[in-house]
């Protein structure tokens, strides 16, 4: 299976053991897909050493996530190098991630996420005017367990959308969020997202699910691990909600220019960021993540 042509940035400059780390496929496997299948296809030191891009980093989870859902490893590839890695169906979360946002990710449990995300869902009913609000909940189901709480969110918001699996195709409910349903080949169908951008008050959260530790909605559903990012970054949420909404303006132009539009005349939460903050939280965290063990 021959690889697509692509740019290579050569700006970043990463060793199969980070690729492995990053993206937890191990050093033998990701030797063996390249040559079983081509792919990836890293560029070589004058010594001989593999090198990576953050583009092959991405196209690898999506690969993962691909293979998440059911497909043959030969397929999950050629789907991944035939929707262009993340260029066409972005991430959320690379998108973040890619940014110095003062946040570092952390390896988190599910219950993590859910009390992390409901205490940013409250801290914006509290605080939020006007908000932009956008979730993404991989499946339907899930989404539903929470819809309360979201309803409320839209009834004070700007904007809102959620993004999942919705079966009945785009809807837009009275007094609700905007349902934006995620393709097959979506990152974001292995992508966890909490984004509030209002002018008073900044958050985002943002993770992609390591596949295959356990299923979804099993009995250990609780304990699926995501690699995750917690920031109140005012530039770092702006850029997720923007990614966002061009996730919702695939489904809905009209939609999704109103939302960019939205985005463009809000000034940020803040005049200065708080990385610092940022920090601590995530230490926190991983003191609360590290005692729940």
């Amino acid at each position: 299976m021959p690889t697509k042509d692509r740019p290579r940035h050569m700006s970043t400059d990463l060793a199969i053991k980070d690729v492995a780390e990053r993206t937890g496929i191990a050093a033998g496997t990701i030797r063996m897909w390249e040559q079983r299948y081509g792919f990836p296809a890293p560029g070589r030191t004058p010594s001989g050493y593999r090198r990576y891009t953050e583009e092959d980093v991405d196209a690898l989870r999506k690969v993962l996530a691909l293979r998440h859902r059911g497909l043959s490893v030969p397929a999950a590839i050629s789907r991944a190098q035939d929707a262009g890695a993340t260029s066409d169906h972005p991430s959320i979360y690379a998108a973040v991630a890619a940014q110095d946002s003062g946040a570092r990710p952390l390896i988190l449990k599910k219950a993590t996420l859910v009390a992390l995300s409901k205490a940013i869902e409250h801290e914006a009913l509290a605080l939020a005017a006007a908000p932009v609000v956008f979730g993404a909940f991989q499946e339907e189901r899930f989404y539903r367990r929470v819809e309360r709480r979201y309803r409320r969110l839209a009834l004070h918001a700007d904007a809102a959308a959620v993004f999942a699996d919705f079966p009945g195709g785009l809807r837009h409910p009275d007094g609700a969020p905007a349902e934006i349903p995620i393709a097959t080949d979506d990152a974001l169908g292995n992508e966890w997202a909490v984004i509030v951008d209002a002018p008073g008050y900044a958050a985002c959260l943002l993770a992609w699910e390591q596949p295959g530790v356990t299923v979804p909605g099993g009995p250990d559903d609780a304990q699926r691990r995501f690699e995750a990012i917690w920031t109140i970054d005012p530039e770092a949420t702006r850029r997720a909600a923007q990614v966002a909404a061009r996730l919702a303006g695939r489904a809905d132009p009209d939609f999704g220019e109103r939302l960019e539009e939205l985005l463009t005349d809000r000034p940020l939460a803040l005049e200065e960021p708080a990385p610092a903050l940022t920090a601590l939280t995530n230490r926190m965290v991983a003191y609360l993540e590290a005692a729940g063990d």
